[in-house]
Parts: structure tokens; sequence; C-alpha cells
């Protein structure tokens, strides 16, 4: 997967806890079709313990908002199949996708972590915008 030509790419970025999570979302002008309303953007997120515990990855929650306002909500096990355990120091990669219907859209969550001493942490995503070249840029 690429992403499109001359297209900005941001970084977006939150820590809570120690646990510092980046994400760069890609648009991927080769798998979307605009006049069928399909566009899909690729998303790579890094997982960081910057803390002093060792943590795993329960679950995860997404909240995926289209330019229309419709949202839809996801919950489940893990990311991409995998419930990662980070030692201090220690980074977890992955990439994954997201279609939408309209051009645009945003996307916002929060990982549910556990500690080795059985304590529980809501690690919060960054909200981040998919920006397509398809859609009409406004202002807010």
């Amino acid at each position: 997967m690429t992403a499109t030509e001359g297209a900005v790419t941001s970084m977006y970025e939150a820590i809570t806890k120690g646990i510092r999570v980046r994400v760069k979302p890609e648009f991927l002008e080769e798998e979307s079709a605009p006049a069928d309303s399909r566009y899909v953007w690729a998303y790579t997120i890094d997982i960081i313990n910057e803390g002093s515990e060792t943590v795993q990855l329960k679950t995860r929650h997404w909240r995926i908002t289209d330019a229309s306002g419709r949202t839809e909500e996801v919950r489940g096990p893990g990311v991409v199949g995998e419930t990662p355990v980070l030692e201090p120091g220690e980074s977890f990669q992955y990439t994954s996708g997201c279609p939408l219907t309209t051009p645009s859209g945003i996307m916002v969550g929060s990982y549910q972590m556990t500690t080795e001493a059985g304590g529980r942490i809501d690690v919060a995503i960054p909200a981040f915008s998919l920006d397509s070249p398809h859609g009409r840029r406004s202002l807010n």
C-alpha cells in the first residue's frame, strides 16, 4: 500500500501515564473509488511504553465519524489479532485501515491496558483526521 503522491501526512500523538501513542494516517488512492463513494485510509500506530511498569494491551475502542456526521463505534480484543505486552522502553507498531463513504472523517479511541500488578489503564488514542484529496477543504 502506498499513500497518494504529494499527499500531506500528519503525525498525531498522545501520552497517557507513560504510554505514548503515535498515529500516522495515509489516504490510499489505489484502494479508493470516489465514483462509488469509497475512500480508504491506512493508519500506522506506534505504542511506546515510556513508563516504569510492564503493560499489556487487552482491548481497543474506536469512534469513527465521517464527513456527514455518521458515527460508528468499534470495540474488540487486542489490535490486529494481538495483545502485546510492553515492558518499559519497548514499543509495538501495527498498521490497519478504515474505509468511509465520504472523502473525509475523523477517528479517536482508546486502548484498555493492564499492569503486572493488576491495575487498569485507559490509554488515549489521539483524534486524527482522515483527509482525501477528493473533499472540499473547510476551516473549522
